[in-house]
């Protein structure tokens, strides 16, 4: 009897150290922006408490801008690359963290939850320094989840959903049978029950394919045939329960990954075309 009280209390120990590991924020210092992109270094407040840093490129006067907004436990640096391609292309760009990310402050990441609320304040802030553009965005695993939980929906003009997860439910279990196999699915009610204890939010809220169908944004969404995190059925589902105009592009032999420099010439074509058809034409200035 002892054995098995014994086992079960470092057992559930074990659960709620990995929860904390999970959700537990990922600062760390950026610096100054590279010279190359003749970026200026931002600031803004965001309703999730945080004070967001980015970086911000002016780009030419009525061709668009877009937001940049990375993925779990990653900032800024990892969305530079196509923040120059992008500004190549003339367009105006704003790259930052996530709170609880690089140098925004935050306790615990939310997996989209309150980085919702950090992208309607980078949109605020787009909108205040260029109130005249278009405005897309590009969202990367949990950047995507932030745009389509965001409420009310996002003030812009298209998106770019890369990776995006339909629940946290099935996020998690991705994740962890991945790592010990099927029989870890039994862990997943035990880590997604800690949301509301450790994060004041439900497993309920942090449904994406609840909220896609509303969503009357242009979408464009790329997906990794061979994802395991979010396993290309979960893109289509996602896919299929979007409201229009939507598109999807799927990468052949793509895993959970950074797209941009697997296929960076494809890449680069498609996100351009989507943009350019939604941010630049039939503009009215």
């Amino acid at each position: 009897m002892f054995i098995t009280i014994l086992f079960s209390v470092v057992f559930l120990a074990t659960i709620w150290i990995t929860g904390s590991l999970l959700s537990s924020s990922v600062n760390q210092p950026i610096g100054e922006p590279p010279p190359d992109i003749a970026a200026e270094a931002v600031q803004f407040s965001s309703l999730s408490g945080a004070s967001i840093h980015g970086w911000f490129i002016q780009g030419k006067e009525n061709l668009g801008a877009i937001i940049l907004m990375h993925g779990v436990r990653a900032n800024r640096l990892s969305m530079l690359e196509r923040a120059r391609f992008l500004a190549r292309s003339g367009y105006s760009v704003l790259l930052f963290d996530f709170q609880a990310h690089g140098e925004s402050n935050g306790k615990n990441i939310t997996f989209g939850y309150l980085e919702s609320k950090d992208a309607q304040a980078a949109v605020s802030f787009v909108r205040s320094r260029l109130p005249k553009e278009k405005i897309g965005i590009i969202g990367v695993s949990m950047g995507g989840a932030a745009i389509l939980l965001a409420k009310p929906q996002l003030d812009v003009n298209a998106v770019v959903l890369e990776m995006v997860y339909p629940t946290i439910e099935q996020a998690v279990s991705n994740r962890i049978t991945t790592r010990l196999g099927n029989w870890a699915t039994i862990l997943t009610p035990l880590l997604t029950w800690q949301l509301k204890p450790r994060l004041g939010i439900s497993a309920a809220e942090m449904r994406p394919i609840d909220y896609v169908g509303a969503n009357n944004l242009p979408k464009f969404f790329i997906a990794g045939a061979n994802d395991e995190h979010t396993t290309l059925e979960e893109s289509n589902a996602l896919f299929t329960a979007a409201g229009e105009p939507k598109e999807l592009w799927v990468v052949p032999d793509a895993k959970h990954v950074d797209f941009y420099p697997l296929i960076k010439e494809e890449y680069e074509q498609r996100v351009l075309l989507f943009f350019e058809k939604h941010l630049r034409e039939k503009n009215d200035f």
